[in-house]
This record gives structure tokens, C-alpha cells and sequence, in this order.
């Protein structure tokens, strides 16, 4: 005999409000702190809120972070890795997931949408390197036990921009509609998922700005950039562009004009930062706007 339909009803709406449940707890799991900070940043909640953070504000699975013009903001993860974030940056923690004592639930992924930071791997990245990516819409960028600087520009601030195609001869470098990445919220580390765009044509030449993509800076160890282009390693003191999703990354000879300069406090540890950081014990002050 069929149950009835509101029975049926009834367990499907448990089943929905069990998975929204616990969709919503994976994302609100605090995941870092912010240990320096020069200025604002907002972290847009996947509730869809939106927080102003302030020092030792925690950060947590699903936000979004954005500093504005003026700001720095460095955040301490729950394994000692550590982000700084350069002015008007965008950048999504996807997943971020450390027990010391269960190595197979490692997890650490991020989108970075516009914008710089400054990466130093810690614990997680140490022993589960394969598990730890920063997705981008031109590539992926997978680490070796490594420090490095990432910056991405999108198409609509480089198109504003002008700049000598000097520097990046090498890359062989073309301009039109492309294929960019749509950005993953609990994919693995090295899934790029496409997403068409158009892309804006070649800047003029002469300027100060750059052609849109995602440029490196390996400061220490190494890292690789995938896409639909193949990989390619980088090591320390290497530079590296990956224009678009389908052109494959490049060495440059050169730095093309990587630039990330935080106040000198944020390269010096804060007192009372050692170690894992647990959240903040009420004295945090944040702003929640909804």
C-alpha cells in the first residue's frame, strides 16, 4: 500500500531542512583569525549577511572576503597558514577543514576573484599539500610546501589599463573571448569548472597597468598552476602568468610588476598569536549588517 502524499511531504521537507542544516554548519565552521589589520574588511556570510571584521575577528568556511582601497588584512588559520590580503582583493575560503588528529578530513580551498595575497603554508599544507588550492578564473594554484604572492586581474580592470607587452613577450599572449572558470564552493583543490565570458581586448601600450590574468611570485619552495592548458611549475624566484583558462601558464623573465608592501607590523608576529588560534572570547568587536 502507497504512503499518503502528505506523509511523503512531510519527510521530504525533514530531509531538505536536515541537509540546509547542515550546509549551513559546514559553512559557519570558524576556519582563522585576523591577526593584522590596516584598514576595512568585510566578510559577506553565506547566510548572506554581511560582517565588518575587526582585529581578532574570527573568519569562517563560506565567507567572502573584501578589503577595500586602503587595506591590508592578514588572516591566521586554525593550522598556522597564514593569507595577507592586499587592497581590493576578493577572496572565498571554499572549504577549510584541520583536525591534528585526522589527517583524512584535511581540506583547504580558495577562490581568489580579484585581487592579491601573500600565502604562507602551514600544518595542513605540509602534510596534505595535495588538499590545499586557490582557485582563479584563468588557473589553479597548487603548492609544495611554499610562501608565494598571487595576484588576479580581471578583465574589466585591465581593459581601463595600458602597458607594454614587453615584459611578456615570451608568453605569446592573445586577447579575445575566452573561457574562464566559474568558482567551485566545495570542489577539490584542482577542479576548475568553465564558465564562458567575454574577455576584454589587449590594452593599449605604454601605460603602467597589465594584461588581465593571474600572475605569481614564488618567494620559497614551489607551486604549479593548472588549467586547461596543461601545469607548470614554479620555484622560488620565479614569476608566472596564466592569461586564460585555456592558454597554458608561462614562465616570465621578469617581475611584471608584482607589488604587495603591508605595513612593517604585519610581518612580525602579534603577542599572544602563537600556536592554533581558537576564537575570540567576547572581546572582538564586529558589525553585522543584514
Amino acid at each position: 500500500m502507497s504512503q499518503p502524499r502528505n506523509c511523503i511531504a512531510i519527510k521530504a521537507l525533514a530531509l531538505l531542512t536536515l541537509l540546509l542544516s547542515a550546509s549551513l554548519a559546514f559553512a559557519g565552521q570558524v576556519a582563522g583569525t585576523v591577526v593584522n589589520l590596516s584598514g576595512a574588511l568585510l566578510a559577506k556570510k553565506a547566510d548572506g549577511t554581511a560582517k565588518i571584521l575587526a582585529l581578532k575577528s574570527t573568519v569562517e568556511q563560506g565567507d567572502m572576503l573584501i578589503s577595500e582601497k586602503e587595506t591590508y588584512a592578514r588572516i591566521r588559520f586554525i593550522d598556522n597558514s597564514e593569507i595577507t590580503l592586499r587592497p581590493n582583493s576578493q577572496l572565498k575560503i571554499d572549504s577549510f577543514v584541520f583536525e591534528e588528529d585526522d589527517k583524512e578530513k584535511d581540506s583547504a580551498t580558495f577562490s581568489l576573484v580579484k585581487g592579491g595575497l601573500r600565502a604562507v603554508t602551514g600544518a595542513l599544507g605540509k602534510r596534505s599539500k595535495e588538499r590545499v588550492g586557490v582557485n582563479t578564473p584563468t588557473a589553479t594554484i597548487g603548492i609544495r610546501g611554499t610562501t608565494y604572492i598571487a595576484e588576479y586581474i580581471p578583465p574589466e580592470d585591465a581593459a581601463i589599463a595600458a602597458w607594454s607587452m614587453a615584459s611578456v613577450a615570451a608568453a605569446s599572449v592573445t586577447y579575445r573571448d575566452g573561457v574562464l572558470s566559474d568558482m567551485p564552493r566545495q570542489a577539490a583543490p584542482l577542479a576548475v569548472l568553465p564558465l564562458k565570458v567575454a574577455q576584454a581586448g589587449p590594452p593599449g601600450v605604454g601605460g603602467a597597468g597589465r594584461p588581465p590574468g593571474l600572475y605569481v611570485q614564488v618567494l620559497d619552495g614551489m607551486v604549479h598552476l593548472t588549467n586547461a592548458g596543461g601545469t607548470q611549475n614554479f620555484a622560488a624566484g620565479q614569476f608566472g602568468f596564466a592569461p586564460s583558462l585555456q592558454q597554458p601558464p608561462v614562465v616570465l623573465p621578469t617581475n611584471p610588476g608584482i607589488q604587495f608592501a603591508p605595513p612593517p607590523a604585519f610581518n612580525s608576529s602579534p603577542a599572544g598569536q602563537q600556536g592554533a588560534n581558537p576564537p575570540p572570547k567576547g572581546n572582538e568587536v564586529d558589525c553585522e549588517v543584514r
